[in-house]
């Protein structure tokens, strides 16, 4: 077993308050994306049955849609160790085979943000990953000699936002390949009122709907909001919270009903006040609204394209027709 101080790792296995977590631990409690669901539950039965470790799984997709959450359940449902490290905190080949080492029989390896592995971290984990080997040097110049370590059988599943920065290496040495897309507002409201409920705070239907749609179809961003709403609520001392307290609460964090909030804007107001509409390249943009390439690429324009407000084009990005009737602007 990992040393408990090692702050590079989670353990699920110590207990928790459950009504302090509104995370779930099953795929039964996990709402949404029913097939995949049901195929990740086939191929979690089908390794436990066999008593092997499952293949490895990548999850992807935008941000806050439950990547790490799976990843905690593949664990749980196998009942086996969870061990989790995040890509930019493996800096050198010596801190990956130090994780690898500890590994017990079947554990599940999650690393978010797999896609920032550095090169030659990420060229020691393909013979971990598809012949459970590790392949070592030690010592340095002609003294140098390659060590082989053998490894347990284990799950690696990692995390990651940008598939298209994954060398087809890495990625080929997945199993499983799993999209994660924005949420339905039904399923959100569904996983509001399961959170408000653990929360102690429960929500009508027509508030969770509503929060539902401000959420940007993201889980992670609806739990965030509904906390918020359960301050408002406690503040006016009420044990539920409304679809009056949702208002107030969209109202004062300045969201708006399809859930665009001040920087959403501000980035669709800078491309028409100052670029005309656009086009618009995105590092003109990321200096003009003092963000990262990054952010705005991963964070708020996949919401604003599913909305149809942008377009991403060759010369850069567009406001569409609906992006002005949005905020009341003409073309």
């Amino acid at each position: 077993m990992q040393n408990k101080t090692d702050d590079r790792f989670f353990d699920p296995n110590i207990p928790d308050d459950m009504a302090s977590t509104i995370r779930p631990r099953s795929l039964a409690d996990f709402i949404g994306h029913d097939s995949l669901k049901q195929n990740l539950g086939v191929f979690i039965s089908g390794a436990r049955s066999r008593s092997e470790a499952m293949d490895h799984v990548l999850l992807y997709g935008p941000p806050g849609l439950g990547k790490t959450t799976l990843a905690h359940i593949v664990a749980n449902e196998l009942g086996t160790n969870f061990r989790a490290t995040a890509a930019p905190m493996l800096t050198k080949q010596g801190d990956l085979a130090a994780i690898l080492t500890s590994l017990e029989p079947m554990d599940v390896l999650f690393i978010d943000e797999i896609h920032r592995l550095p090169t030659a971290i990420e060229e020691v984990l393909y013979s971990a990953m598809e012949d459970f080997k590790l392949d070592i040097m030690l010592g340095e110049g002609p003294s140098a000699k390659s060590v082989r370590i053998d490894l347990p059988p284990f799950t690696l599943v990692g995390a990651t936002t940008r598939t298209g920065l994954l060398s087809n290496p890495l990625r080929d040495r997945f199993g499983i390949d799993l999209r994660l897309s924005f949420y339905s507002p039904e399923d959100l409201a569904k996983i509001i009122q399961r959170s408000a409920n653990i929360l102690g705070m429960p929500t009508s239907p027509d508030g969770a709907l509503m929060l539902a749609r401000s959420a940007r179809g993201t889980p992670r961003i609806a739990n965030r909001l509904l906390k918020r709403a359960r301050d408002f609520a406690g503040a006016l001392g009420r044990t539920e919270i409304t679809a009056d307290t949702i208002k107030t609460t969209l109202f004062q964090l300045h969201i708006d009903e399809c859930g665009l909030d001040e920087i959403d804007r501000e980035y669709m107001t800078t491309i028409i006040k100052h670029y005309a509409g656009g086009p618009v390249g995105i590092e003109n943009l990321a200096a003009a609204l003092s963000e990262p390439t990054d952010t705005i690429e991963d964070v708020i324009e996949p919401y604003l394209m599913q909305l149809g407000f942008i377009q991403r084009t060759p010369r850069g990005r567009i406001i569409t027709d609906a992006g002005y009737k949005h905020l009341g602007l003409v073309k």
